[in-house]
């Protein structure tokens, strides 16, 4: 863990660029040609492909990313158990902290910070994984390993449905690291309400004013489409008076795998988040479909090099 994240602090909360954060690394990792899990996504990675993973981290801090997120989204005991992964829990969750700590120790020429990912996702109907009370114990478990391992922050990413998320934000807060919350948003087909991403039955403000009121240093738009992005500001802006980031998907998922179809131009990311950054966004980066290129780009417009 880096003993002093005050520079992080004043990025977020200054008036200079905004933090450049990194893209998605499980579509990286598809990119590249690692075969992506049915159950656990790119946890199996961790296993199969341990050197994608770090030189994907090195290509996003390359490219100007001043926050890499571990490959460990889909990491947590009620992923990795019904994937039939859970004896690998500590050995996953710990080398992927190694890898991005490799990674920033070979490339870096500035500070960089490490954002352990967790998520509430489950992707399985298991009863004994698919409730608040067993996500909340799972991403405890998964937030300890982390904070032990040196990650310098907790990105809960992917917050979609109100007691899960509750649940998964209560449990990191116990461990003590500074705490970044992740919702995502969609715009409905044919009408001009935000709904959670994936679920249109699931009200984005309901979860949004779940949520702004715990201890997060950071509330960030992600994991969703870059033209729903500024209408899930606004309602963000309603209950949230914190730093706000953004990191925007790009492309469709069909399991197990990322479709780069229609995925934004690196230019064109970049001059989008202008609106959002002259709006207050003190973060941007990507999510799913997003690439080095695009953070490179993103750098460029934002820092100038």
């Amino acid at each position: 863990m880096t003993d002093d994240l005050s520079w992080l602090e004043d990025r977020i909360r200054g008036d200079g660029p905004p933090l450049i954060i990194d893209g998605g690394m499980g579509t990286e990792l598809e990119k590249s040609g690692v075969p992506m899990d049915e159950i656990v996504w790119s946890a199996r990675a961790m296993l199969s492909h341990p050197e994608a993973v770090r030189e994907t981290h090195e290509a996003y801090i390359s490219a100007g990313a001043e926050v890499i997120t571990t490959n460990t989204f889909s990491s947590a005991r009620h992923m990795l158990e019904p994937g039939g992964l859970g004896k690998y829990l500590n050995d996953i969750n710990q080398n992927a902290v190694k890898l991005a700590q490799r990674a920033r120790d070979s490339v870096a020429t500035g500070p960089v910070a490490i954002a352990g990912s967790i998520c509430e996702w489950v992707s399985h109907d298991d009863p004994e994984w698919n409730s608040p009370e067993a996500v909340s114990r799972s991403i405890k478990e998964q937030a300890e390993i982390l904070a032990e391992a040196g990650v310098d922050l907790i990105t809960l990413e992917m917050c979609q449905t109100e007691d899960f998320s509750i649940a998964a934000v209560e449990a990191v807060l116990e461990v003590g690291l500074p705490l970044w919350i992740g919702v995502c948003a969609q715009i409905n087909k044919g009408a001009s309400t935000l709904s959670v991403f994936d679920y249109e039955a699931f009200d984005f403000e309901s979860l949004v004013k779940a949520l702004a009121g715990y201890p997060a240093m950071m509330m960030n738009i992600m994991h969703t489409p870059v033209p729903d992005v500024e209408q899930a500001i606004k309602v963000v802006r309603q209950y949230r008076n914190g730093p706000v980031g953004v990191y925007p998907e790009s492309g469709y998922f069909a399991r197990p795998n990322w479709q780069f179809v229609d995925v934004i131009e690196p230019d064109e990311l970049a001059s989008t988040a202008q609106g959002w950054v002259q709006s207050g966004v003190r973060m941007v980066g990507g999510c799913c479909g997003i690439g080095p290129e695009h953070i490179a780009a993103l750098r460029q417009e934002f820092c100038g090099v």
